[in-house]
């Protein structure tokens, strides 16, 4: 299954890369420009940049999967375990599902379903400008859709109720931090491509075919749009794709499994501390989203409200170009993603240094933050 997996990165690249191509044109000549978004956003500089690249990448791993699912369901199971013999073991689950629990079919087209929801509502924000509440309130709803209806769950140990509360507050927490990402030419994209391609290696050892193909098909339609959002941009991906992005990225690592203590054997290891993976890995977004939150609270404004306080606008503050400061926290993901992506199978004092490694990121961060907030004061936006 290794190898249709990575079919679907290159799918997920040829789908994105020409649609992504024709609204760099389509976006300048319908004037889905750049725009001032809800009133706490009134103070961006705005560029005339299509966008709606989100548009692509949302094609690129809806349609796929849609496809996928209806041809599973139409060629039917002798067939598809005639084509592709290394498949057959899943099909009962891929069309069943069992012991109370949906098929991945239904999960998939679900999942589907809610990123729709999210890609409009990201494309009426980019139009008309939504205002922070209902889109929380659709993340929100689509996070308990997931979770209460297709076995979407973090820390199942704590009980139903707990696991419950933690994955919705995980899944909208994650994709805000994509979306407060989205705020320097070719810095949410490649950010995320980084965190797809980690966690899919993590999902192929571990042999979630599923997650793995949905991750490669996210992965590629990231490629694809950078192509034109490196900077400097001819388009951006909006609201209408951070936020499926960050969605995406939210659901398939609560459906992935990074440790397993009953399995001395498991390929992402035993050790109770491998459930920090995710967070590992995400920890640049996160903490953008936990530092930016925290200025703004003491500054006494709304957390939801934009502003160039970010860290990629620090790094430039501090005398970095945007190309560079987009760079530096792409290399700043990767090292503590590479960090963490073993964390299961680590020996105790090696899972405490990749921990120390990551708050020593974070540290070297929070110093350039600080420092840069006392000599810069300046507000304006994008």
């Amino acid at each position: 299954m290794l190898w249709p997996v990575l079919a679907l990165l290159i799918v997920g690249l040829v789908i994105s890369l020409p649609a992504t191509a024709v609204l760099v044109r389509m976006g300048r000549r319908l004037g889905a420009l750049d725009s001032a978004g809800s009133d706490g956003h009134r103070k961006l500089v705005l560029r005339d940049v299509p966008n709606i690249g989100g548009v692509a990448i949302f094609a690129a791993v809806a349609l796929p999967v849609i496809v996928g699912v209806t041809l599973l369901h139409i060629v039917g199971a002798e067939t598809w375990a005639r084509w592709l013999p290394a498949l057959e073991p899943l099909l009962p689950r891929l069309l069943e599902g069992g012991d109370g629990a949906r098929s991945s079919s239904a999960t998939a087209l679900a999942l589907v379903g809610c990123m729709a929801a999210l890609h409009l509502v990201g494309l009426i924000d980019d139009r008309r400008g939504l205002g922070a509440w209902p889109k929380l309130l659709v993340q929100a709803a689509a996070a308990a859709v997931m979770t209460l209806w297709f076995d979407v769950r973090l820390l199942e140990m704590l009980g139903p109720a707990a696991s419950v509360v933690i994955t919705i507050a995980w899944i909208v927490v994650v994709t805000n931090a994509i979306n407060f990402m989205d705020n320097m030419d070719g810095l949410a994209g490649g950010v995320a491509v980084i965190v797809a391609v980690l966690f899919m290696l993590a999902t192929l050892v571990n042999h979630q075919w599923f997650i793995a193909g949905v991750l490669a098909l996210l992965a590629g339609a990231l490629a694809g749009f950078l192509v034109f959002n490196f900077p400097p941009a001819r388009i951006f991906m909006g609201d209408g794709g951070s936020l499926v992005v960050g969605f995406l990225l939210a659901v398939l690592t609560a459906r992935t499994t990074f440790y397993d203590p009953s399995n001395t054997e498991f390929a992402l290891g035993s050790a109770w501390y491998g459930v920090f993976m995710p967070i590992v890995v995400l920890a640049i977004p996160l903490y953008d989203l936990t530092a930016v939150t925290l200025i703004r609270l003491k500054q006494g404004k709304s957390p939801l409200v934009g502003d160039q306080q970010h860290f990629s606008h620090r790094l430039v503050q501090r005398g970095l170009s945007p190309r560079g400061a987009v760079v530096v926290i792409w290399g700043a993901t990767a090292v503590t993603g590479i960090g963490g992506i073993s964390m299961g199978r680590l020996e105790p004092w090696q899972a405490i240094l990749v921990g120390v490694q990551t708050l020593l990121v974070l540290m070297v961060i929070a110093l350039l933050e600080h420092a840069s907030r006392r000599s810069v004061p300046g507000e304006p936006e994008r």
